[in-house]
């Protein structure tokens, strides 16, 4: 099986290209393949079977300004891309993100909850799901992904380490409620999914469990030695950003009990495992 990894050099598709050591894999940067580029893609992706798209727009609130080109990324990408492996009979996985839905439930969203994104970046990754359910409707695995942290880019994780060192206190939202999820959890379970031949669909990797960003910075702060007590707690109000953030990020986790498939490990555990592995 040859394999295909766009936007190779992320945060997620650097683990994801990490997790594929010892098989045949392809991996492009962004300045090696603009996903939005078809002759370029078609070259591309020809000759490989699996097509795993790491590619995509991901300034939340830059998005809110430059609308039009984050669109070309997270739509136009996607829907290039998707194009492509039905020319060459690849099956492409794909990420997208819990923005597409309005964030108001109390409850996990499932897999096939209505969309309603709230932000300019929702709209376009929601617009990036429908262009591969349309163009590759058989052979597309969409797996939707939340609150990320890993070794090899800027996250939320990284920061409150870095803050530690740097402030007595910090003040963290209390009321935002989500999934913190290792990359390096994420790929294991694309691997995992594409090997076991799960049918197309939608698939939500996020950790089990949930917490608060308060809650994450408090156990970030507690697993590097220091006083989750100097974590304050505060409302999404005092840190007012242009996009709207989900107050309820819960991801649901049904589709991996229906094809077989183990869920990810609890938000808490992994995040002790990485914070001993993580370069802070």
């Amino acid at each position: 099986m040859r394999w295909l990894v766009t936007g190779a050099a992320g945060m997620l598709g650097t683990d994801l290209v990490g997790a594929l050591e010892g098989r045949d894999v392809t991996a492009l940067r962004r300045a090696d393949l603009d996903v939005t580029d078809a002759a370029a893609v078609a070259g591309a992706v020809a000759g490989h079977d699996v097509v795993v798209n790491c590619a995509a727009w991901t300034a939340v609130d830059d998005a809110e300004t430059h609308e039009a080109e984050a669109l070309k990324v997270n739509r136009d990408g996607p829907r290039v891309l998707a194009r492509a492996c039905a020319d060459a009979g690849a099956r492409l996985v794909h990420f997208s993100t819990d923005y597409v839905f309005d964030g108001s439930a109390t409850t996990p969203y499932a897999e096939d909850a209505p969309l309603a994104p709230r932000s300019a970046y929702g709209r376009t990754k929601a617009a990036g799901e429908t262009a591969v359910r349309e163009e590759l409707p058989d052979a597309h695995w969409l797996v939707r992904v939340a609150w990320l942290y890993g070794e090899h880019g800027p996250n939320f994780v990284r920061t409150m380490a870095r803050l530690e060192r740097e402030r007595e206190t910090v003040d963290v939202v209390d009321d935002q409620h989500g999934q913190p999820t290792w990359t390096r959890d994420v790929a294991a379970q694309v691997l995992a999914l594409v090997d076991a031949g799960a049918p197309a669909g939608t698939y939500h990797a996020t950790s089990t469990g949930a917490t608060t960003w308060w809650g994450l910075a408090r156990a970030v702060f507690a697993g590097v030695g220091a006083d989750p007590e100097r974590v304050r707690r505060t409302t999404s109000d005092a840190f007012v950003r242009p996009a709207p953030r989900p107050a309820y990020s819960v991801l649901g986790h049904d589709a991996w009990a229906a094809v077989g498939l183990p869920l990810l490990p609890p938000w808490d555990e992994s995040l002790s495992r990485a914070l001993k592995e993580l370069s802070l």
